[in-house]
């Protein structure tokens, strides 16, 4: 089992950037595969990106590619999501997520465990 808690979300404007942050708890944050799924108020969550065990694969939802850029640090049990040139569409709940799927998916249903979110607030 692990646990996860996001940081680093905040009230930015139109073009910033940002970085948020997972830390996970336990001794086999390498075994899984992670992701970040936001949610706006009145819609559905979402998926941002994912990453594979090791961080050599990676993929995102069409709205941030090039802009958004997964990583994790496994030494650090940490999953990070830099977030560039961000739009107001932006604005929505930020969560990480740990699957252990044998593949990156980007199915809400796929993944096993949650952090509780981190809000994310672009203004125009």
């Amino acid at each position: 089992q692990v646990q996860l808690v996001e940081s680093g979300g905040g009230l930015v404007q139109a073009g910033d950037s940002l970085r948020l942050s997972c830390a996970a708890s336990g001794r086999t944050f390498s075994s899984y595969i992670m992701g970040w799924f936001r949610q706006a108020p009145g819609k559905e969550r979402e998926f941002v990106a994912g990453i594979t065990w090791r961080g050599r694969t990676s993929n995102y939802a069409d709205s941030v590619k090039g802009r958004f850029t997964i990583s994790r640090d496994n030494a650090k049990n940490t999953v990070y999501l830099q977030m560039n040139s961000l739009k107001p569409e932006d604005t929505a709940v930020y969560s990480c997520a740990a699957t252990t799927t044998l593949a990156l998916t980007r199915k809400p249903r796929d993944y096993d465990y949650w952090g509780q979110g981190t809000q994310v607030s672009v203004s125009s």
